[in-house]
């Protein structure tokens, strides 16, 4: 390579040079809360491209001159604002902005904010600050009483995280949070009401059911902690078309014991709670998916995986007691009538399990 080539690259590395320094940093924001017994704080880090983008200004540098940056103040905080939120026990929060620091070494400015009154048992903070790069992920830091507590990080795909405090109550915030939680996904889960319904379907003494149902509750609840705490976790899509085979031998097993007795042959041993117990290890990895997207607290970890069984446990006994009084109704006018509805109800089980095996197997995306 010739000498006048050498010089004219190193002319023009000198000259692209600020340009290369001023290009799109990473994308990130950096927010700070801070939890105290007299109330809320933080500040919030953002990089001043991203603030340039977003003001239509032409040059970063503006956003490094304090003077400029207070001149620009209303305008940034009527960007931002919008863009991110905290909910304080269950409700929306006024933010107040403070000051705004120029910080040159990390191309950022910093916004202080403070939000009144006494320290929360639960807060949800969401935020999507620069939604024009779909790259850009906010990184949150919770402190309580200057200790950090819970890190999280915000990004197109999730937007909110939530934290709950070390107190009393925000122990028991979890607690009311996670058994909803629990309560809402069992009645609004299919596979998994369907599975109950089947082994209802053929009835039996209250205490019979009972066994039936807390089989059940040990066998999920033991895969779901330990989904849960990632010390066991198969893939949904091995797990999801296992729950509908479970829900196809509910139903096959209620009809051979119908086809049984119809016969008049010798009474089979009831297997209903050994299949509780065995398909629930199946079910619980289920419940642990839904867990994991709801988002475990690591901070109240064991209160949340109680609380999520304790809700789940409450939402099947509702089931047990609706299905297991109509059935018992039934009997009590037609005898023959319940045997019907038990074999009908077990053709049903049946069809809607194939249907979602064929699902969750075969077609793309399938997987619940």
């Amino acid at each position: 390579m010739r000498w006048p080539t050498v010089f004219l690259l190193v002319a023009l590395a000198i000259f692209a040079a600020p340009r290369w320094a001023h290009a799109h940093p990473a994308p990130f924001s950096y927010l700070d809360l801070h939890l105290r017994a007299a109330g809320v704080s933080g500040t919030l880090v953002v990089h001043d491209f991203d603030v340039a983008q977003e003001l239509k200004i032409e040059t970063t540098y503006i956003l490094l001159d304090p003077e400029a940056v207070l001149r620009l103040r209303q305008s940034l905080l009527s960007l931002l604002s919008p863009r991110i939120s905290l909910a304080m026990d269950g409700e929306s929060a006024q933010v107040v902005w403070g000051n705004i620091e120029t910080i040159p070494e990390r191309q950022s400015l910093k916004l202080h904010f403070t939000v009144a009154g006494r320290e929360p048992a639960r807060v949800a903070v969401t935020a999507l600050l620069f939604p024009y790069d779909p790259l850009h992920q906010t990184f949150v830091n919770v402190y309580e009483d200057g200790r950090l507590k819970q890190q999280a990080i915000l990004d197109v795909g999730k937007q909110t995280t939530h934290f709950y405090a070390g107190t009393t109550e925000g122990r028991l915030a979890v607690v009311r949070t996670f058994v909803r939680s629990g309560i809402e996904h069992i009645l609004i889960g299919p596979d998994h009401v369907l599975f109950l319904i089947g082994l209802l379907l053929l009835r039996g003494s209250l205490t019979r059911l009972a066994m039936i149902v807390t089989a059940f509750t040990l066998g999920h609840s033991l895969t779901l902690t330990l989904a849960a705490l990632d010390l066991l976790s198969p893939p949904a899509r091995l797990i999801e078309p296992l729950i509908a085979l479970t829900i196809i031998v509910v139903g096959a097993d209620n009809l051979f014991v119908l086809g049984t007795q119809a016969k008049g042959g010798r009474e089979n041993k009831d297997i209903r709670a050994f299949l509780a117990a065995g398909f629930g290890l199946i079910h619980g990895f289920g419940f642990a998916f839904v867990l994991k997207e709801f988002g475990l607290p690591q901070e109240a970890l064991a209160w949340s995986l109680l609380a999520f069984n304790v809700g789940v446990e409450i939402g099947q006994l509702l089931i047990v007691g609706v299905v297991a009084l109509a059935l018992q109704a039934l009997a009590r006018r037609t005898e023959a009538g319940a045997r019907s509805l038990a074999r009908a109800g077990s053709i049903g089980v049946i069809l809607a399990g194939t249907y979602w095996f064929i699902q969750r197997t075969f077609l793309p995306g399938g997987s619940l």
